[in-house]
């Protein structure tokens, strides 16, 4: 079967579907090769959808039985073109044919019209000859799949017949479908300000970027209470924080430099699929506990307003697809109070594998091949960013955003009463806005200035700005190349007392001359900073400025999703012409080792005491104990 001039040819014959359109060639004569139908499935996709159903269907609604089953590719194609690309009125006649085709005499045909449905938005119509299928005898092979269909569109309706049925779907299929009529009667939420169960050997992860711990660590220090919160340990990545008092998700979401909380279940064999069939069934038998212990049970439903609904993700372990039903059903077998949705549920039993140096205690060796398990609310929107009416493509990662502002210190020293404002800010590449509505939020700023070449990211950073009601710092957005800030933002020289950025990177938005930009970035900065400012951003470079009036102050390599990064701090130490006099006469000086960006080795500050991480922290809230 292949297409001749966009129209289906099955097995020997160039006709379709028995048209007399081409000439019928001998069967002994010349035979073309028969294609699989996945094969078929990628020739029809790429059809326009008007001639699928104009003329494909048709065809295939014409055609004999021997031709209907070798064209059965097209039932896959249809479905997925009409439910991607479909109008409401196709769709709806879409669905109407798949509904035909459950009453058709072939089995295949059956199977690929149930595959499809789900796709298209089956309704209560299609449920209804499903469960009909179901009730005149399905064979088991069609039984699974009616299963798996049910698990999408099935409602109370099916809910009913299982519990007639009594075994007849598998309990996955149940499970599924309770997940689904508890989701449209009640969507729930987390309880943000309920308080979870105190257990033993509870302990939760702030998990963040690698790099980025450290100042998870130092929020963690001043934020939680001590009394409620032992901070135990830090590492790449992940801070680990062990209740001593019952606690709510509130208290954990005053910290902004994570980036999410997990509650750990326990731990797995990292790699069940390359393991014998009896160590996959305890792979299965594990994981399964892990998620149907008393302990996830009780967070969860503690912390649900309506049905408890989780989904399981694998972190870098592959979908595991074939032994995700039976991890879920067994899991529902122990707990069936929580229920596995994978569409929209508001937590999710993440399997995340645990590094050489990971938590968990022994050997280094023996943490290589184990995989963490942890409980994570699904909290969409984040609860920080109530301010985020929008965003643009390459915007800011939020806890990267927060981590820099504290870097920056912004707002230490403005006193409680009335915030003394003194602070003015500038993001050259403002994006969203992130940055600066960060910093603001932190007090102490009193003008914040961003601009953007992009006039969507300058619409959408104001109408997030306003969003964050910062009443006391006056937000000022303008559409300019920050090289005309100073005539098009009124930005004057020496006004600016920190400078924060997250710079395009050169990943997303490709730049054609990375180094000329970030140097006229680092001229752009040591000419609006007064004395003392401070110019925090992302290097995705290995260079530093020229003009020696940038002092760097810190420098930490982060992980920014698969390629490192350095945050960097430099302070603005003496006058921009000064500084150029003082090159100038001293050329052969100190400073000329700093003009090919690498870091200072004299005046150089000692390393902060965050870098240092992978060390248990001293008394449970201490700073790490010194290399």
């Amino acid at each position: 079967m292949k297409l001749v001039h966009g129209m289906l040819v099955y097995g020997m014959l160039p006709a379709v579907y028995g048209s007399t359109t081409h000439a019928t060639l001998p069967r002994a004569s010349q035979p073309l090769p028969m294609k699989s139908d996945q094969d078929l499935y990628k020739q029809l996709r790429d059809l326009p959808k008007e001639q699928l159903w104009t003329q494909e269907v048709a065809r295939f609604d014409a055609a004999s039985p021997r031709e209907r089953m070798e064209g059965v590719a097209l039932i896959r194609a249809v479905g997925m073109i009409f439910s991607r690309f479909g109008t409401d009125e196709e769709k709806e006649a879409v669905r109407a044919w798949l509904i035909t085709l459950l009453k058709d005499p072939q089995e295949k045909i059956r199977r690929y019209a149930l595959a499809a449905l789900p796709k298209i938005g089956a309704g209560a119509e299609a449920e209804m000859e499903m469960l009909s299928l179901l009730k005149e005898g399905a064979q088991e092979r069609e039984k699974k799949h009616l299963g798996r269909a049910l698990e999408k569109v099935g409602g109370v309706a099916t809910l009913a017949v299982i519990e007639e049925s009594g075994g007849a779907l598998p309990g996955i299929t149940e499970l599924k479908v309770k997940a689904a009529v508890s989701r449209r009667e009640n969507p729930g939420a987390v309880k943000m300000e309920a308080l979870l169960p105190l257990e033993d050997g509870m302990r939760i992860f702030l998990r963040c970027r690698k790099g980025l711990e450290g100042f998870v660590l130092e929020e963690a220090e001043e934020v939680l209470s001590s009394d409620v919160f032992d901070i135990e340990r830090m590492e790449p990545g992940c801070v680990t924080l062990r209740p001593k008092k019952p606690f709510s998700l509130a208290m954990l979401y005053k910290l902004r430099c994570f980036a999410t909380v997990g509650f750990s279940l326990g731990t797995v064999d990292a790699g069940p699929s390359a393991q014998s069939d009896i160590q996959k069934s305890r792979w299965v038998e594990s994981l399964a506990r892990c998620i149907g212990s008393t302990y996830a049970r009780s967070i969860m439903l503690a912390g649900t307003e309506g049905a408890a609904r989780y989904r399981l993700e694998f972190a870098g372990l592959g979908h595991q697809r074939g032994m995700v039903r039976q991890v879920i059903d067994r899991a529902y077998e122990l707990s069936p109070e929580i229920l596995n949705d994978s569409r929209q549920s508001l937590w999710s039993v993440d399997v995340i594998p645990v590094a050489g140096g990971g938590s968990g205690g022994g050997s280094a060796a023996y943490r290589k091949s184990m995989a963490s398990v942890e409980l994570r609310p699904r909290l969409y929107p984040d609860p920080r960013l109530a301010y985020r009416q929008d965003d643009i493509a390459a915007a800011s990662h939020p806890p990267l955003a927060a981590c820099m502002v504290r870097l920056a210190e912004v707002g230490k020293g403005a006193s409680p009463e009335g915030r003394e404002v003194q602070e003015v800010i500038w993001d050259p590449f403002c994006g969203s806005g992130l940055e600066l509505i960060e910093s603001a939020l932190r007090g102490g700023v009193d003008t914040a200035y961003g601009t953007d070449l992009d006039d969507k990211a300058i619409e959408v950073a104001r109408a997030n700005f306003a969003a964050a009601r910062l009443e006391q710092t006056n937000g000022i957005f303008t559409v300019c190349d920050f090289r005309d800030a100073r005539r098009e933002a009124e930005i004057a020289a020496g006004s600016i007392s920190l400078m924060i950025s997250n710079p395009p990177l050169g990943r997303r938005v490709r730049i054609p001359d990375m180094k000329g930009l970030f140097a006229d970035f680092y001229t752009a900065a040591a000419r609006a900073l007064r004395i003392g400012g401070r110019l925090v951003f992302v290097n995705p470079l290995r260079t530093g400025p020229e003009d020696p009036s940038l002092k760097l102050e810190f420098q930490k390599t982060v992980d920014l999703g698969g390629f490192n990064c350095r945050l960097e701090m430099y302070r603005k130490v003496v006058p921009h012409e000064k500084a150029k006099q003082s090159l100038t006469r001293h050329q052969k000086g100190p400073l000329a080792s700093n003009t090919q960006g690498k870091p200072r080795e004299k005046g150089q500050p000692d390393p902060a005491w965050w870098s240092r991480v992978g060390k248990s922290v001293k008394g449970g809230r201490g700073k790490p104990r010194p290399e």
